[in-house]
């Protein structure tokens, strides 16, 4: 048994330097001066904080940060509201039509999204999307919404039918028993959703690059794309945009960490 620890340690350990080692070398290179010649794997004894100034300036960053968020909470918002509601009667009423329908939303998430990249590019023009924001939130949502009914709905299954009745008995309708006995109780699989479907839409390059096309309604992503074509000779000033990218997720995840796990074994084990 000591033995089998052991090398589930070293496996663990393994995994980690993997995940890490990249971080690493991409602080690494972000704090450092372009004229500073050393091995990326040596950690600089100062920092050059000129590279995140650059990188901020010359990427536009400041623009791209505010069409990511505006996107994403949107997206994520509109996501957890259709998601949760439709999640309900699917999870509470076992009916052939609700079996199909959750069947077909779960089916939708083994469909690439690149597979369909034509004929939605072909929509989005037809209804004067290209450039706008509330095409690729529409876009997001939609791709969003079979992973997110999925999780709600397992989780909302694990809720005791008890709490329905009881509430029923002392004159609740449906609509209260969502909103007073059922909503408060999805707090950890809505911190779950809000973290994988939110990094989802603020990594998305694949939508981005063809949807919005123009610096002015530009995501960091594609932002940072057209910055490394620019600067591909200047790592530095493209890992410290890689970076800035990346930070508001991390300070997102941290807030909502202690309920990432319970939420997703729930939601995914229990449905």
């Amino acid at each position: 048994m000591k033995k089998k620890n052991t090398l589930y340690q070293i496996l663990a350990i393994i995994i980690a330097l993997i995940y890490m080692v990249p971080f690493y070398i991409l602080i690494s290179i972000s704090i450092k001066s372009p004229m500073d010649t050393s091995s990326k794997w040596i950690m600089p004894s100062y920092i050059y904080l000129d590279n995140f100034v650059n990188a901020w300036n010359k990427a536009h960053l400041g623009r791209a940060l505010v069409n990511n968020v505006i996107i994403t909470v949107i997206a994520v918002v509109a996501t957890l509201v259709i998601g949760a509601c439709a999640s309900y009667p699917l999870a509470r009423y076992k009916t052939k039509l609700n079996n199909f329908m959750y069947t077909l939303f779960i089916s939708c998430m083994i469909v690439p999204a690149l597979t369909i990249l034509v004929p939605l590019y072909k929509f989005v023009v037809d209804i004067g999307g290209i450039n706008t924001r509330w095409a690729i939130i529409l876009v997001h949502i939609t791709f969003s919404l079979p992973l997110t009914i999925f999780l709600f709905t397992g989780f909302i299954g694990s809720v005791p039918r008890e709490l329905d009745e009881a509430a029923l008995i002392d004159g609740c309708n449906r609509f209260q028993i969502f909103f007073k006995i059922i909503l408060p109780l999805l707090k950890p699989i809505t911190s779950t959703v809000i973290i994988l479907v939110g990094v989802g839409i603020w990594n998305d390059y694949q939508f981005s690059v063809f949807f919005l096309q123009k610096r002015d309604v530009a995501t960091i992503t594609v932002s940072l794309s057209q910055f490394f074509s620019q600067f591909q000779n200047d790592l530095s000033y493209v890992a410290a945009g890689c970076i800035i990218g990346m930070l508001p997720l991390a300070v997102l995840y941290m807030a909502l960490q202690k309920y990432f796990i319970k939420g997703l074994s729930d939601g995914a084990i229990k449905g």
